[in-house]
């Protein structure tokens, strides 16, 4: 399964971090210090959500690329 999904990063001036979402995969996001971070902490999380799914026999949304909202 393919982790190239649709990633939205933004800068939280909140929690001090950068956040990034998932659109989707519901309730998938990661944060970190840098950007770059965060992006990694999101894959891992993205694999993780997979994962999940598998195990709850849940469905799992192919990527698909650019989102048409915004």
């Amino acid at each position: 399964m393919s982790t190239k999904y649709e990633l939205i990063i933004y800068w939280s001036g909140e929690d001090q971090s950068f956040v990034v979402e998932v659109p989707e995969l519901p309730g998938c996001m990661a944060d970190g210090e840098t950007c770059e971070q965060a992006v990694v902490n999101a894959q891992q999380v993205i694999r993780e959500w997979i994962d999940t799914a598998r195990e709850l026999d849940r469905p799992i949304p192919e990527p698909r690329g650019r989102l048409m909202y915004a």
